[in-house]
């Protein structure tokens, strides 16, 4: 059959019922409800098509071919489980198949427990599911109203009220103080729109589309979650469990011994070098505490399979000693005759790395054999070539993996469990405290070590610490002897009395560092405490990337994580584009698709509307293909360049493209709703990945328009994290009464190395500004009017004066910003000014003091970037340093001294991200950049003193900026 290409799986069906009419076995088909299609699909595997609302070209089968098949019972849970599988972009025919009891065991909890949650939405009042689905975005209480700007007026509130499905709007001035309207002051939009003097947009919404709306959502979940039933079934008799030895029948002599040989030859990667000997080394770990001293084996051939069979490493450290979260890690390497200049310790070459967890998910000891299949990739400058922060989750791509084939011991005819917390008890001993000055040792940075001595008399006063500095709870850990049975059980049996952190303090506890289950569940308490949306969503990136950390799939983060998520939509979306932009990664892709599979159970009528999303971005990415193979012959050629963009063009306007992409809520902001595509305003981006600029129509904002950036090729994340800890400043700097007018635009990444990126309208790029002004494109550097022109052509009388502030209070931020978080690469193409004044940067490729060099010259000299033009807008085009200037120069003092009274957050928020395989973020030296920039350690005097060298540096190397932007102008110029 010919069918288009557009057409929906039920309207093919219909055509196939149809034509199939004419023949003489009709009547045994049977009814059409009760067959379905399955195609093979790009992924090559076998898809069964319950979704039928979806079009043919959505699908994209492999082959053009759909088989009919009889649809089994349960039409509704195999739907909801087809468009999960769609949405996280991993069927769950995959988990299916998973044969691991722990997966099992999580998904069945998570079912259960996603079943109870939809039971209650559905038992929800209207109001109720309005505020979790629409819940207002607050802001703390002000400490001061919102004034003009100009004299300290209380400022007026001008409202512009649009009414839904209608084009008529009302401006309404309302003149109020916003701190006599408590509700009005904390709303996080009312207050963004009077600090840029904007008029907010409201729309009214009639009851009855929100009852429809609330109706439609508690029938879609009714559709696959029944209400519980009055009469519930009687509960099985509990199973009988089998004897369990615990730690009191374990000798302390019993040392913990592994057995092991290697499957597959680990030298077929490295046949070139000069290799005569391979080796094993295990550790046990206790997050990167080593427990005890490493086991090596003895040395043996390479160069067949099945070596050292039945090798044994022992460790000495007894059984009863392990933490229950202890890592057994191995690294295999080549012992080198001749090493030439490669990544080795010593003369030993790496081969590969795995890790596995000494108890199980059940805290029951491991016992028989497993086979590891090892990773390749060794992070640089192990110790001991072994990797404790490294994933438990074996390589997936077995293939071409070495195996570990290892043997746990049985030290007992029966399981041996790690006790629980009530049964350790016993084994504190009170300890009697006596005071002593810990200040300094408590008030040092994160990033400090401790020596031997700190630590034994921090432990020794473990209860003055608790008294006297509830803050120091990381410090006491890492004194903790975590090889003891009986200090691990101390430390426990204290943590059930510590005071509470505040969410910012217990995010440490979340590091690698600490992997007890005690602790972490402790902080995950803590963090509980966050009751507003946009603390939860501040910190979410890092939190979804500690969810790496947890070596069980069921932890109290992820319950949390999930609690909150669908309890509020807008921590939904966010959660679940975390998720799902790192399913590809070998390492979490099954951990975070149960996540993404336990969060859709829960949230069902969401389903829909990311669906929409991951269809609109499928779209944009065959246009952004499409582009590259259009010009990936003549780039250059203009003719070219016009027939790719009419392609484009074209293709946007189809009925398929068009109506995928329109009416769907940003994946950058879930309150944002894009309406349709203006199609003449959409172009593709002259650099190497072609990204795509799109422009929406905006019905509701009196035919604005609204723009965001499509990348496919350029991995975001590094941008998404440098764009929060920048939102996360502003938060900072503003709870101090400090308002810099920062612009953290959005930035999202939505999967592998592809995302979106909000345009800022009415901005331009400082290059653009200077090129209006010049026709040369060196000289366009140097002209330190353009810029201030450029504000009067768009500002006059007191809005002028409003503009120049603005952009002094944004340059004061940005240069302070810049400056602490080593942010490199900056040139007139990446800094941008509104036509309102503010002053914001864009693209950081480069941060943490990685900057870009030249014949081993680093190309940025300058600690932040301060140009004459900057100041001469500063200073409304006077000259000689003035009072205006006086101001910004303390404006960035004080912005400063604030950012350093926040110093560990921000270096907690960066090691959080340790393992996310940023370009720029690999290792604790980097994050050494911070301490170093905000001179932790240091008083705030000798710390303000530094920061006024760099300043003075900056206006002292303005020209090297200026010719450096020179030259930038005249390479793009050349491009051209």
């Amino acid at each position: 059959m010919d069918v288009p290409r557009e057409a929906t799986i039920q309207h093919i069906k219909l055509l196939l019922w149809k034509q199939a009419q004419s023949f003489p076995l009709f009547p045994a088909l049977g009814e059409m409800e009760s067959h379905m299609f399955e195609c093979v699909n790009q992924a090559a595997v076998h898809e069964e098509l319950e979704d039928e609302t979806r079009r043919l070209c959505d699908v994209r089968p492999f082959l053009p071919v759909l088989k009919l098949v009889t649809r089994n019972c349960g039409r509704a849970e195999r739907l909801l489980d087809s468009k999960i599988g769609v949405l996280i972009s991993k069927g769950l025919h995959e988990l299916d198949g998973i044969n691991d009891q722990e997966v099992k065991d999580f998904r069945s909890k998570m079912f259960r427990m996603s079943e109870e949650r939809m039971q209650k939405v559905q038992m929800m009042t209207c109001m109720e599911w309005l505020e979790a689905c629409f819940s207002p975005q607050l802001e703390p209480a002000p400490g001061t109203a919102i004034t003009d700007g100009l004299n300290d007026r209380p400022a007026d509130l001008k409202v512009t009220i649009h009414f839904d499905q209608s084009q008529v709007r009302v401006c309404s001035p309302i003149c109020t103080q916003l701190n006599k309207f408590p509700v009005l002051s904390c709303l996080q939009y009312i207050r963004t729109c009077m600090q840029a003097k904007e008029s907010p947009h409201l729309t009214l919404v009639h009851t009855s589309a929100i009852k429809a709306m609330f109706d439609k959502e508690i029938s879609a979940i009714g559709a696959v979650v029944g209400r519980k039933s009055s009469n519930p079934p009687l509960p099985l008799p509990p199973k009988r469990r089998a004897p369990t030895v615990t730690w009191k029948q374990i000798s302390k002599l019993t040392k913990l011994n592994i057995r092991y040989h290697i499957l597959a030859s680990p030298l077929h990667a490295t046949s070139s070098l000069h290799s005569t000997q391979v080796q094993v080394r295990a550790g046990l770990f206790h997050g990167t505490e080593l427990l005890c001293k490493p086991a090596v084996s003895s040395e043996s051939s390479g160069r067949s399979d099945h070596t050292w069979k039945d090798s044994t490493l022992e460790f000495d450290i007894s059984v009863s000693d392990l933490p229950r979260m202890t890592r057994l890690c191995f690294a295999i390497y080549a012992v080198m005759d001749k090493v030439k200049k490669q990544k080795s310790t010593k003369n030993h070459y790496p081969i590969a790395w795995v890790n596995t967890m000494v108890f199980d998910y059940k805290g029951q000891l491991k016992t028989g054999d497993i086979i590891l299949h090892c990773w390749s990739s060794f992070p640089d400058e192990l110790e001991e070539m072994l990797n404790p922060i490294g994933t438990i989750q074996t390589n997936p791509y077995t293939e071409n993996a070495t195996a570990l084939h290892i043997h746990f011991p049985e030290y007992s005819s029966h399981p041996i469990i790690f006790p629980p917390f009530d049964k350790v008890r016993h084994v504190c001993v009170h300890s009697y405290s006596f005071h002593i000055e810990l200040k300094e040792i408590m008030e040092r940075d994160a990033l400090s070590q401790l020596c031997e001595n700190e630590k034994d008399l921090i432990w020794t006063l473990r209860h003055d610490c608790r008294e006297n500095f509830p803050q120091s709870l990381p410090k006491l850990l890492l004194s903790v002897k975590w090889s003891k049975h009986e200090d691990m059980a101390q430390l426990q049996a204290l943590l059930q009395i510590w005071p509470k952190l505040s969410p910012r303090d217990a995010l440490e506890l979340l590091d690698f560092n600490y992997p007890d289950q005690y602790v972490r569940e402790y902080a995950v308490g803590c963090l509980r405490d966050m009751r507003l949306t946009y603390e939860l969503s501040q910190y979410l990136l890092q939190l979804v990337q500690v969810l790496r950390y947890e070596p069980y799939y069921d932890c109290a983060l992820t319950h949390f994580l999930l609690e909150r998520a669908q309890r509020n939509r807008k921590i939904g979306h966010f959660l679940f584009w975390h998720l799902r932009s790192e399913i590809h990664m070998p390492a979490v892709s099954v951990q975070f698709a149960l996540i993404l599979e336990a969060y859709c159970r829960g949230s069902i009528p969401h389903i829909e509307v990311l669906k929409k999303q991951v269809e609109a971005l499928s779209k944009l990415k065959s246009v952004n293909e499409l582009i590259k193979l259009g010009t990936i012959k003549n780039a250059r050629k203009a003719k070219e360049a016009m027939l790719t963009k009419e392609a484009m063009m074209t293709c946007l306007r189809q009925s398929g493209y068009s109506e995928t992409l329109s009416d769907l809520h940003s994946p950058l902001n879930p309150n944002v709703l894009l309406s349709g595509i203006n199609v003449e305003k959409c172009r593709y981006m002259d650099s190497k990945m072609k990204p795509l600029w799109i422009v929406y129509n905006n019905k509701l904002m009196g035919g604005d328009t609204l723009g965001i950036i499509f990348k496919n090729g350029d991995d975001l994340r590094q941008d998404m994290l440098t764009l929060q800890i920048l939102r996360l400043m502003d938060l900072l700097w503003k709870e101090a009464n400090l308002d810099l007018r920062i612009v953290p635009y959005g930035c999202l990444a939505t999967g592998d190395r592809a995302g979106l990126i909000e345009v800022v309208s009415s901005a331009d790029t400082i290059a653009n500004i200077q090129l209006t002004s010049s026709n040369v494109a060196a000289a366009a550097a140097f002209n330190k009017d353009a810029l201030l022109n450029w504000l009067k052509e768009r500002n006059t009388g007191d809005a002028l004066e409003r503009a120049i502030e603005e952009f002094t209070l944004s340059c004061a931020g940005y240069c302070v910003a810049t400056y602490v978080l080593g942010i490199g690469d900056r040139h007139s193409d990446n800094i941008m000014v509104r036509s309102t004044g503010q002053l914001f940067h864009i693209d950081f490729g480069h941060i943490l003091g990685n900057f870009k060099s030249k014949f081993g010259i680093k190309r940025e000299r300058v600690p932040f970037i301060l140009t004459h033009d900057f100041i001469h807008v500063i200073q409304q085009g006077k000259t000689g340093y003035t009072e205006k200037f006086g101001s910004f120069r303390q404006y960035c003092e004080e912005a400063y001294l604030i950012l350093r009274k926040n110093g560990n957050l921000f270096i907690t928020l960066f090691a959080l991200m340790l393992t996310a395989g940023l370009p720029e973020l690999t290792s604790v030296k980097d994050i050494q950049y911070l301490k170093d920039s905000l001179a932790l350690g240091k008083t705030d005097e000798e710390a303000l003193k530094q920061f006024r060298q760099k300043f003075d540096e900056a206006l002292r190397e303005s020209w090297t900026t200026k010719v450096n932007w020179m030259a930038h102008n005249v390479a793009k110029d050349n491009r051209s």
